[in-house]
């Protein structure tokens, strides 16, 4: 089998496995709390339909369907179409309110675990000069990696990644940010060899630092810092893991504020939005950094999920709670028929915005002309 292929293969294998680990969690939030609850849980499924296959197991049946980008939980009663005692309609606000949430939530907790795990394995962390470690942490493998790639620059040309650690440059071993900028300098404009390691690869590249780089680019358009796996004893491990995933919701609220903020204040923002494919790709690139990686970018998904769900638009977990806040003000339910055309036209946009970002992704990425070359 061609390698280019079974890398793609093996690709789409672990794409698969994690958005269905981060749809089955966030759905079974829903199912758990909506059980606990007392309603009446019909279909629990994977993918979006058709479907192409179910199994009843009691009164729910778990289906997987045709369309393997999300997932769903059909409780009865939930579009207010019904009045029996089981139903989410008939159900307090409170109750209806933690089933809502409890995607999101679930999607918290995963990263918390996966976070955790990582703690006790080693995650890969920038080591600033003078700053402390928390008690009993254990740090190993420290060494200049690449933290950021400017788009059209050297670096990016010659192949270089978000998380290559740099060995050496035309022979000289590098140990610290201050040598590797050092060592650009000198080699500006002159073609030169460095030595990365991605994973467990060894990568050979010749590239030649800019003369007159971009403002805050640097000669070869990377960030540099020092990065070092660190691992916590096992007593430590569930606590530094929930601290790092609030740091992650911390992190990716600010980044969706700083985004929306400026697009309604009408400044715009040069920010890039990823569909499945892009994800993919993404999936690609870290899964070649090793497990440890692949882990954390798991949790980092997870998270923007959560967030993702948690706005107040609808067809999303948020919206629907927004519903419900409304209803609480008002003091009587929202008209069915307009909360149904609110959640589908939403629905509609949001399929809109994958659709367009995919297409955005499969031209940035050259996904058909990768295609072609395979075939």
């Amino acid at each position: 089998m061609n390698l280019q292929l079974a890398m793609i293969l093996l690709t789409i294998v672990i794409f698969v496995i994690i958005l269905g680990l981060l749809v089955f969690v966030h759905e079974l939030g829903h199912f758990i709390v909506a059980k606990r609850a007392g309603m009446k849980v019909e279909e629990f499924g994977f993918g979006f339909p058709p479907r192409m296959f179910g199994l009843k197991r009691g009164e729910t049946i778990y289906s997987i369907n045709w369309i393997p980008l999300g997932g769903f939980v059909k409780i009865l009663g939930e579009n207010g179409d019904s009045e029996d005692p089981r139903s989410f309609a008939s159900k307090s606000a409170g109750k209806r309110f933690w089933v809502l949430i409890a995607g999101v939530s679930m999607n918290f907790v995963l990263a918390a675990v996966l976070m955790s795990i990582g703690a006790g394995i080693g995650l890969p962390t920038v080591v600033v000069e003078g700053e402390q470690l928390p008690k009993n942490a254990q740090i190993r493998d420290v060494s200049v990696a690449i933290i950021s790639v400017a788009p059209a620059s050297p670096a990016q040309e010659a192949g270089v990644k978000v998380g290559d650690r740099i060995l050496a440059v035309n022979g000289l071993t590098i140990d610290s940010v201050e040598q590797m900028q050092e060592a650009t300098q000198v080699s500006a404009g002159k073609a030169t060899e460095y030595l990365f390691k991605r994973g467990k690869d060894e990568i050979r590249a010749t590239i030649t630092p800019r003369l007159d780089p971009p403002p805050d680019e640097g000669r070869l358009g990377v960030a540099l810092a020092s990065v070092g796996y660190v691992r916590y004893p096992w007593y430590q491990v569930i606590p530094q893991g929930i601290v790092a995933a609030f740091r992650l919701l911390v992190a990716t609220i600010s980044a969706f504020w700083f985004v929306i903020s400026h697009w309604i204040s009408g400044q715009g923002v040069n920010v890039g939005l990823a569909g499945p494919v892009g994800i993919a790709v993404l999936t690609r690139d870290v899964a070649q950094l090793g497990f440890v990686y692949l882990m954390q970018f798991t949790a980092v998904l997870s998270v923007n999920l959560a967030v993702i769900n948690a706005i107040p638009f609808p067809a999303l977990d948020g919206g629907r709670v927004l519903f419900l806040a409304i209803e609480k003000i008002r003091g009587k339910k929202l008209p069915q028929q307009a909360e149904a055309i609110a959640n589908t036209v939403g629905f509609a946009l949001l399929i809109l915005l994958m659709l367009f970002v995919t297409v955005k992704d499969v031209s940035k990425f050259n996904i058909l002309d990768r295609i072609k070359n395979i075939l």
